[in-house]
Formats: C-alpha cells, structure tokens, sequence
C-alpha cells in the first residue's frame, strides 16, 4: 500500500478481538516495519523491487520474529505502554512471535492483489493473490475497517477500565 496507515484498520480489527491470544502493539509494529523495505527502496533508488523478499510469507516470517525479539527484550516498557492504553498484558515470546508473523502475513496478504512485485509464496516465482480484489476493493476494505476497529478499542477501553474500579 502506497501508505501503510492503511493497514491500520484491518490490523487492529483483526488483532483486538484476540489480545487474549496475541500482542496488539507487536502485531502493529510487524504491520510497519515491514513498509521499510519498499521505504529503502524509494529513498535510496536501489535496483531492488520495492516489496522484496520481507514482503514473502518465508522471510516476512523471520521479520515477523525479529520484531517478537525486539518487543520480548523491551517487555517491561512494552507491558508499561500497553497498560496506559488500556490494554494490558503479560507478553509472552510465544505471544510476541505468533503477533509478528501474523502481523506480517496479514500485511503481505492485503498488499499481494495489489503489487506485480510481491512473490508472497516465495520461492514461487508468481503472485496467484495479483488482482484478486481490485485495488478500491482492498482500500475500501481497509478504510473500512477503521469504525469497527475503533469500537472493538473503545469496548477495551471500558472493560478495562470497569476493570480498574
């Protein structure tokens, strides 16, 4: 996606419903870093596709873990911040890693119908997701996904809160 808030609204969708399961701001954080690469590309003008080899489920998976490692190492400050927006947690690694690659996947996979670049299934050299979903399907779907992510946030919130009294 040419802005990668865009996948804010999918992935917050997806990821709150399961918090019991998963790390919000590490499925987040898999969502954003994974647009460095195309990020690189552009800046620096490489002679690189702009969603290469993280934007594969195989490799996107070792990002996605990379990610689980950064969080797992600042848990303490991670579990700090999650308790300010109201959604605390015990993060686990085994947490952490499932958020990161989950995160990753559900990044390339709403990126593959849009970009001729992107191998998700790598080493397969095609795109078989290329076009499945025309390109104002796929932002409409994320565009969409804002207002119910943002209620599911707001029912956290309260709970959370309710909790707390």
């Amino acid at each position: 996606m040419p802005f990668t808030p865009f996948h804010f609204g999918p992935h917050a969708f997806a990821s709150l419903p399961l918090r019991r399961f998963i790390v919000v701001p590490v499925f987040l954080g898999a969502n954003l870093l994974i647009d460095v690469e195309p990020l690189l590309v552009m800046t620096f003008n490489l002679d690189y596709p702009g969603h290469g080899y993280c934007h594969t489920m195989l490799f996107g998976s070792l990002l996605g873990l990379l990610v689980a490692t950064i969080g797992y190492a600042l848990r303490h400050q991670l579990a700090r911040f999650m308790a300010k927006i109201y959604l605390a947690d015990t993060p686990t690694f085994h947490k952490m890693a499932v958020s990161g690659v989950l995160g990753i996947w559900l990044h390339v996979l709403f990126d593959a119908p849009l970009y001729s670049d992107i191998r998700p299934f790598y080493p397969l050299q095609v795109n078989p997701l290329l076009e499945v979903l025309p390109p104002g399907a796929v932002y409409g779907i994320c565009g969409v996904c804002f207002v119910p992510a943002g209620l599911l946030y707001v029912y956290a919130v309260s709970g959370a809160k309710k909790a707390r009294t």
